[in-house]
């Protein structure tokens, strides 16, 4: 049995138990601030759990795209080292939201299992919570009793609270759970020791398969535990895993999910998996690498220098260095595995077939970027042994490596075997000591400290009702404290709301609760899940009080010009560049709209003013909105509304329409009635954010007649300057040619006179002991000049030893040149006496042995660093 008929007989299973499927949603997490990515199946149902809202269908299944790189759940130093740890993986599972309980979750998973997948019922144990004094709980001997339905009582296990009870965090829902655990061992190995011993003992063929969760408790934030109303299940079957016990392979890098991968990589670098343990670690590295990076970047996250895409970049990175280091790729390779990627999984998960061009291309982009810094970071590492051997050490310091690992991504491992391969020790305590700095650092900055929800108003909440009024009269249903290190701020929900909450790219609106008695600001609106949440500074005095809540006019208006012409525009680039173009990331708020999308080249300036008239266009046809809310998500897709890749939808949508022929999206912000209240539309930058996507950014109505009014001031300013002339542009051009003219017979004068400097430096050296010392204070233009004038003093003088100073521009700088044979002969370092020498100038420098600079504060200490330099290399050199 493949792959893809286990995943369906997992769906088609629980649908016959009257399960509603939902697809998988996007793999990153966008209204979650407790999450990055999604790492389980029940992370979309949150909101269900918590009880800010009611499912429409009380049974669920799925398949849930899940990544496990960070926070609590981090399985990326394990994966490749074993054979069934994943960054990315599918999660089957399936849920009851106050319905059956655990007889039926129980009665069901032991039926798909033993009937459907023909799994031998001797071969698999279950666990159930052993209980927990600190919490007061009991063993759960319900889930017992019911597994003993089914399994004899020997395979029923009793497992502790880090095994068998399962938290959605330090606070929430959360519950006992049974796992069932399949043992995988040859009948030999079982004779010798019952599998029962090895459960949940880390034992590479006695693994856990199946998760039961059984949600019947909220934590709250002392500790507490109190009994939830509803009582719900969520499992969840990790498909890698699934697979391996089905197709019987010793690992799941064995089975159809990843065998067409190992092909691919063997292909591209020769070599093949079952060579060697530290080949195999490799290929298994990169097999499953490839999914996270591809899936994560068909969900709208690019590589990047922060937060999410940050920890793409690692993974990305983590396989390049793996293929690079044990593979002999030193080319980019990843990228080709994109295809295999598409024709696998294109067919459950279409996103990967249709983006399948543009991941390859971000991919290769990263690729080659890396591969550049890989060379600098080897660079850095030969200039690090030459250090170490001028002073006869071998030990590379912790705070060395730490800069190598987090600058250059060289990880411990790559620099401790380049380290071995020339005779060196790595300082691998001080390594994590950095390591364990920076952590503390990053948890520090980053700390809140959430309180529990404090009930005011028993009601549930209508949601947003903004889209028709800026104000409505709300009571306050619940509020919860927000600290952090800068203040105490409170977090409040609404009976109903007109505040627009952050989401698509669109600001939260600002504006005011308030009563005949107080007035509270709100700062911010955003989601939690599907929860609107509003930031104030203070609780009310009369919390139980009805409020009026009033959005700030002014800022919203200029948000809904600014979010219809990003609709606008979109359609504008699709005409102009291709139907390619496809969002990538925006940002709309009150000033501006900034907007990224697919495309593979820089804008041209012909492209851009066809973009703005298509845009001002329709702005002056004054299109009236059409707008459909609660549209099933199927009759939208048939009308050709634009769904945006990574971007959760539900079954009922709002379709956002400027003219059908030309603007049909999915949007939930907010828009003018008509696009003449835009007014004017100017694009003000194009520039490039990552490989295969471009950001344009745009101002609209009043800010775009001020930035057209600063253009034109500043052509009035430069005419009056240039004095007026007929032909500005003519003048300007006559102006750069007239200073290129000068700049180049200033250059020359230059160039004479550092000549002349370097003559008289050569005829006032001495001469000690055979070697040749050069000291100076020069005047020169530029720190180039001096790093070229020390060079040329090189390349003509044998045996040197040369440092020259000078003051430019009003600072201190210093230059240091020692021929080879100097720093082989004396063990004369340039680095390190540049840094003593620039004491004297309140500065500091560096460099290599034979070369290295210095600047600092105080050009009088020039004249004591020079003889300060003779006397050390006097007696150097004697």
């Amino acid at each position: 049995m493949n792959s893809k008929q286990i995943r369906s007989q997992f769906i088609e299973f629980f649908q016959s138990k009257k399960h509603q499927f939902v697809p998988s949603a996007p793999i990153v997490v966008k209204n979650d601030p407790s999450l990055m990515f999604t790492n389980a199946g029940m992370n979309q149902f949150k909101d269900f759990f918590l009880g800010n809202e009611v499912s429409e269908h009380s049974r669920i299944t799925n398949s849930q795209k899940c990544l496990r790189v960070s926070g609590k759940h981090n399985d990326l130093e394990e994966v490749g080292v074993d054979t069934y740890h994943h960054t990315m993986f599918e999660m089957l599972g399936n849920w009851s939201f106050g319905d059956y309980f655990k007889k039926e979750a129980i009665g069901w998973a032991w039926e798909l299992l033993t009937e459907v997948y023909k799994l031998p019922e001797e071969r698999m144990y279950v666990t159930v919570f052993g209980g927990d004094s600190e919490d007061g709980l009991e063993e759960d001997k319900e889930a017992f009793s019911y597994w003993e339905e089914w399994v004899p009582g020997e395979r029923i296990l009793f497992g502790s609270k880090k095994d068998n009870f399962w938290e959605m965090g330090e606070t929430g829902p959360c519950g006992p759970c049974s796992e069932i655990h399949f043992d995988m061992r040859s009948p030999e190995e079982i004779a010798k020791v019952p599998g029962k011993e090895l459960v949940n003992a880390d034992h590479p063929q006695v693994i856990e398969i199946w998760n039961l969760v059984f949600i019947q408790f909220n934590r709250f934030s002392d500790g507490r535990l109190k009994e939830l109303p509803s009582s719900h299940v969520d499992t969840g079957m990790g498909l890698e895993r699934l697979v391996r016990v089905i197709q019987n392979k010793s690992s799941n890098y064995d089975t159809d999910l990843f065998a067409p991968f190992i092909e691919k990589v063997a292909q591209v670098s020769g070599y093949h998996y079952g060579q060697s343990e530290k080949t195999d670690i490799a290929f298994r590295v990169i097999v499953d690498h490839i999914r996270a990076i591809s899936f994560t970047i068909a969900d709208g996250q690019l590589p990047s220098n922060n937060k999410a895409g940050y920890v793409i970049r690692r993974i990305l990175r983590r396989a390049v260095r793996y293929g690079y280091t044990f593979l002999d790729l030193k080319s980019p390779f990843l990228y080709l595995l994109v295809p295999v990627l598409a024709e696998k999984f294109g067919e459950f998960f279409p996103e990967v077939k249709s983006q399948q061009d543009f991941i390859a291309k971000v991919i290769h982009e990263e690729e080659l970027a890396f591969l550049r810094t890989l060379d600098k970071g080897l660079k850095n590492l030969e200039t690090i042994q030459e250090m170490l051997e001028a002073k006869n050490e071998q030990v590379i310091p912790g705070t060395v490596v730490f800069e190598l690992y987090d600058t250059y991504g060289f990880p411990l491992d790559l620099t401790s075997l380049i380290a071995r391969e020339n005779g060196l020790i790595v300082d691998e305590k001080g390594f994590a000591e950095a390591m364990r700095v920076q952590k503390e650092r990053s948890r520090s900055a980053a700390q809140l400290e959430t309180g529990d929800w404090v009930i005011v108003y028993e009601a549930e909440s209508e949601g947003f009702v903004g889209y028709d009024s800026l104000e409505a009269r709300a009571r306050i249903i619940k509020f919860r404290k927000i600290t952090d290190k800068k203040q105490d701020r409170f977090q409040v929900v609404l009976t109903k709301t007109p505040f627009y909450a952050e989401s698509g790219g669109q600001v939260g609106d600002t504006g005011t609760l308030s009563t005949a008695n107080e007035t509270l600001r709100v700062l911010d609106t955003t989601k939690e899940n599907d929860l609107i949440i509003h930031w104030v500074n203070a609780v009310p005095q009369g919390i139980e009080d009805e409020f009026t809540c009033r959005v700030d006019a002014e800022k919203r208006a200029n948000i809904k010009h600014n979010h219809t012409a990003t609709h606008l525009l979109q359609a504008a680039l699709k005409q102009v560049l291709g139907h390619h173009v496809q969002q990538k990331g925006s940002l709309v708020n009150e000033q501006m709209l900034r907007f990224d999308f697919s495309h593979f080249a820089k804008m041209t300036p012909e492209e851009m003013e066809r973009t703005e008239a298509i845009v001002n266009a329709r702005i002056r046809e004054n299109i009236p909105l059409n707008e459909r809310r609660e549209v099933p998500i199927a009759e939208a897709k048939a009308m050709g509304a634009t769904a945006l890749f990574g971007e959760k939808y539900g079954e009922l949508v709002r379709v956002i329409t400027f003219d059908p022929e030309f603007s049909v999206e999915l949007c939930g912000g907010t828009h003018v009635q008509a696009t003449g209240e835009i007014g004017f539309f100017k694009l003000v930058s194009e520039s490039s954010t990552a490989a295969g996507v471009r950001r344009v950014e745009a101002v609209t109505a009043e800010a775009a007649e001020a930035f057209v009014n600063q253009r034109f001031q500043l052509i009035r300013e430069v005419q009056e300057v240039l004095k007026n002339p007929k032909d500005m542009l003519g003048a300007i051009e006559s102006l750069i040619e007239e200073r290129a003219s000068l700049r180049k017979e200033i250059e020359g004068l230059h160039l004479k006179a550092t000549d002349e400097i370097k003559e008289s430096l050569k005829n006032q050296a001495k001469s000690l002991n055979g070697y040749h010392l050069v000291l100076g204070l020069i005047k020169l233009p530029n720190g180039d000049a001096l790093k070229k004038l020390s060079f040329e003093l090189k390349n003509e003088m044998e045996n040197l030893v040369a440092v020259l100073a000078a003051d430019i521009g009003g600072k201190p700088q210093v230059a240091i040149v020692i021929s080879e044979n100097i720093v082989e002969e004396k063990g004369l370092h340039a680095g390190r006496l540049v840094k003593e020498l620039a004491k004297e100038i309140g500065g500091g420098g560096g460099g290599q042995p034979f070369f290295a600079t210095a600047g600092g504060k105080e050009s009088a200490g020039l004249p004591k660093l020079l003889a300060k330099a003779e006397s050390i290399l006097t007696l150097s050199l004697k």
